[in-house]
């Protein structure tokens, strides 16, 4: 019904680059706008970047000027660079599914790790 894959985690040292892929299908609604969140250990999931449908980002105060959100119909993508130590976290793909024409829900993504060495 509702898929999202992801892929290109790993591990990079500070100041190093990543690219993230989330493909996502479904069967149910079409897909509005999509998102990476991430989660670190203790700490709270926060959403890193989002793009809606039109190609309207937004972008995290600390991640602005060092992530790039873009986005190819169902497939959206997280260029990281400059990556410091503390971007080190599960990356989360999400997205938000125009059920009806009132209602829409939320998918989310296995995650993929994304760690930085100092």
């Amino acid at each position: 019904q509702v898929q999202l894959v992801e892929s290109g985690g790993g591990l990079v040292q500070a100041g190093g680059s990543l690219r993230l892929s989330c493909a996502a299908s479904s069967s149910i609604g079409s897909i509005n706008a999509m998102g990476w969140y991430r989660q670190a250990p203790g700490k709270q999931r926060e959403l890193v970047a989002s793009i809606t449908s039109g190609g309207n980002t937004n972008y995290a105060n600390s991640v602005k000027g060092r992530f790039t959100i873009s986005r190819d119909k169902n497939t959206v993508y997280l260029q990281m660079n400059s990556l410091k130590p503390e971007d080190t976290a599960v990356y989360y793909c999400n997205a938000d599914l125009q059920i009806t024409r009132w209602s829409t829900s939320n998918y989310w993504g296995q995650g993929t790790q994304v760690t930085v060495s100092s």
